[in-house]
């Protein structure tokens, strides 16, 4: 899953330009994310331990799947150079190994004194959403990212 990169500057947005990306969580993705964090909860490691729970099967840890809305903004809306500042989580459903992840971002809203985009993210799997939230992220001109360009132009 290693999306394409797509550079957006702050005057290529306009509300309602969205990104969608697909993955499938694989069971070598949980255990690298639990290895690379320490989250070594047994209801993402163990099918013993997840069979006595709710879920009834081993589950993706939450921050995995909000992990996937950084890969849409940090490679294709708006890409490489927008800086994180804030981003809101709500987890509605639980994501199991196997399950192909819906990522959508959506410019909700621009503020352009401050060169900030409010983006929507929503994170789906067979149309449910599992989990929703709004980013805030600083997205560059074109000027800030390549001074000696504006400069010619």
């Amino acid at each position: 899953m290693m999306p394409e990169l797509r550079v957006l500057y702050f005057e290529d947005l306009s509300v309602g330009l969205s990104e969608t990306l697909s993955k499938t969580i694989a069971a070598s993705d949980v255990v690298g994310f639990a290895e690379i964090t320490g989250d070594r909860n047994p209801i993402h490691l163990s099918e013993h331990f997840a069979a006595r729970t709710p879920f009834g099967t081993r589950i993706a840890h939450g921050l995995y799947t909000a992990g996937l809305i950084s890969a849409v903004l940090g490679t294709r809306l708006p890409g490489p150079g927008a800086i994180y500042i804030s981003q809101s989580l709500n987890f509605r459903a639980p994501v199991r190994i196997g399950d192909t992840v819906d990522v959508t971002v959506e410019v909700a809203e621009l503020v352009p004194d401050r060169r900030r985009a409010r983006l929507t993210c929503i994170c789906a799997v067979n149309g449910e959403t599992v989990l929703d939230g709004e980013a805030l992220v600083k997205v560059p001109t074109r000027a800030e990212a390549d001074p000696l360009a504006a400069r010619k132009g």
